[in-house]
C-alpha cells in the first residue's frame, strides 16, 4: 500500500494547514475560561469553520469528508497545542451508536450540537458489581406506560458532571441469560432523579464519577434497538470506544520521549546514544506505526459503513500499556527530577507525571487487558472460549457473593 498522500490529498492537508496555522486559539484568546470553556470554543471555530466532525454527513453537522481526509486533518491538528477535547466520548463512540441505531429526526437534533460543541455526551456502562463484565449489570429499567423508570447506580462514567446527555445500557428483563435481558437507552442528564458524584483518581483529577438513578423516567421513543437488543447495540459503542483508545497519540507519544531522549544525559553522554535507551524506543516506535496503520485499517471500514470489528481490541491491548511504559521509562531519564510534578518546573509541564499516574485507568476503560485479551483469543483466532459459569442461565439465578 503507497501512503504517500495523492495529489488530491496533498492539496487538502495544505488547505488544513493554512486554517490550522491562522485558527488555532492563542492563550491570550483562552485566557480566562477553564478547560470546558477552551475547549468548546475550539470546537465552535472548527463547525463555523466547516472543519467539525468531517466525516459525519452534513445534515448531521460534518461535511461528509472521507476517512483518509479525517485521518489528515488529526495528523495536521495534533502538531499544534490545542484546548484538550471534551467530546471524545460524544463524538467517537456516542455517535457512531446513534447514527447507527436512532431515528433520523433524532440525528438532526442531536448531532449537530454535538460537533460543534454545544453539547457534550458521556456513557454511563459500567457498574460497581459487574466488573470487567458488562453484561453482568444490575441497573434496572421497568417498563411504565411510554416511560421506563431506572434505578440503579453506574461508575467511571467520564464527564458525566458537564454532560448534557448520555446513552446507557440497562437490565429490562432478568428472567433470560444476562446478555439477552438488556436494552440501550440515551437520556437528558439534568433528568429528575439523576446524582452525579466525582470520583478523586490518583492523578490528583475528578473527571469520573458515580451516577446514581432513583426512579428516573425515560421515554421509551429513546430507546436504541429493540427491547432486549442492548447488547448488540453496546457493541457498537465497544467496538468504536476500543479504536479510540487504542489509536496510539495523546501527550506521551513515541515523539515526547524520543526528544526527551536527545536532550537528557545518561551516564554522562545524551540517552539517545545507549543501546539499551535505543532497543526500547525501536520497539515504541514499531508498536506505534503499527497501531496507526492498523488505524488507518478500520477507518477504511467505517468509510465503507461498517461496524469496528474486534481487531480493534489488538490496538487497546496495545496502545494503553505501551503508553504507561514510555511514561514510566520517560520518568526514568528524568531521575530525581521525575519525582516533581509541577506544571511550571516539571519538564513539559508534567506531562509525563500526568500520563504515568493516568494511564493505568486506559488499561481499564473500555475493557481490561484481559477482556480484550480474551475477545481476540475468541473472535480473531477463532480459539476456545473461556468456561463461563452463568452462561446460558437467566440472570436472576447467576450466583453471587451474596447467595
Amino acid at each position: 500500500m503507497d501512503f504517500n498522500d495523492t495529489q488530491q490529498e496533498a492539496e487538502f492537508r495544505s488547505e488544513v494547514q493554512a486554517w490550522l496555522a491562522s485558527n488555532v486559539p492563542t492563550e491570550a484568546e483562552l485566557s480566562g475560561l477553564d478547560y470546558i470553556g477552551r475547549a468548546k470554543l475550539w470546537q465552535k471555530r472548527k463547525y463555523d469553520a466547516g472543519w467539525a466532525c468531517l466525516r459525519w454527513p452534513k445534515e448531521h453537522g460534518g461535511r461528509g469528508a472521507s476517512a483518509i481526509e479525517q485521518v489528515i486533518f488529526n495528523q495536521e491538528e495534533s502538531k499544534f497545542e490545542t484546548p484538550d477535547g471534551i467530546f471524545a466520548i460524544g463524538q467517537g463512540m456516542c455517535a457512531p451508536t446513534m447514527m447507527t441505531w436512532a431515528t433520523e429526526a433524532q440525528n438532526q437534533r442531536f448531532m449537530p450540537p454535538l460537533a460543534s460543541g454545544e453539547e457534550v455526551w458521556c456513557q454511563l456502562f459500567s457498574e460497581p458489581a459487574g466488573g470487567s463484565d458488562l453484561a453482568a449489570l444490575r441497573t434496572r429499567a421497568v417498563k411504565d406506560g411510554d416511560d421506563w423508570i431506572v434505578n440503579g447506580q453506574k461508575i467511571w462514567t467520564s464527564g458525566a458532571h458537564y454532560s448534557d446527555y448520555g446513552v446507557l445500557v440497562l437490565r429490562t428483563d432478568p428472567d433470560v441469560p444476562k446478555h439477552q435481558g438488556l436494552t440501550y437507552f440515551f437520556l437528558d442528564m439534568k433528568s429528575p432523579g439523576i446524582e452525579i458524584k466525582p470520583i478523586k483518581q490518583i492523578s490528583g483529577g475528578a473527571n469520573f464519577n458515580e451516577v446514581y438513578f432513583t426512579d428516573v423516567r425515560i421515554p421509551d421513543a429513546q430507546r436504541l434497538g429493540a427491547v432486549g437488543q442492548g447488547w448488540q447495540v453496546a457493541l457498537t459503542t465497544l467496538m468504536n470506544e476500543r479504536a479510540s483508545i487504542g489509536g496510539g497519540g495523546g501527550g506521551c507519544n513515541f515523539d515526547s520521549v524520543f526528544d526527551l531522549a536527545k536532550r537528557v544525559n545518561l551516564a554522562g553522554r545524551p540517552a539517545i546514544e545507549d543501546p539499551s535507551v535505543r532497543r526500547k524506543l525501536a520497539d515504541w516506535y514499531v508498536q506505534e506505526s503499527g497501531l496507526k496503520f492498523t488505524g488507518y485499517r478500520s477507518m477504511t471500514a467505517l468509510s465503507k459503513g461498517e461496524i469496528p470489528g474486534p481487531e480493534n481490541s489488538i490496538g487497546k491491548l496495545v496502545g494503553a500499556p505501551k503508553q504507561q511504559d514510555m511514561a514510566s521509562f520517560a520518568l526514568d531519564l528524568l531521575d530525581q527530577h521525575g519525582v516533581i510534578w509541577d506544571s511550571e518546573l516539571s519538564e513539559k509541564a508534567g506531562l509525563f507525571q500526568a500520563a504515568y499516574m493516568g494511564s493505568p485507568g486506559l488499561r481499564i476503560a473500555g475493557g481490561t487487558d484481559e477482556i480484550m485479551a480474551n475477545i481476540i483469543a475468541e473472535r480473531v483466532l477463532g480459539l476456545p472460549q473461556d468456561v463461563r459459569v452463568d452462561k446460558g442461565i437467566p440472570f436472576k439465578d447467576v450466583p453471587t457473593s451474596a447467595s
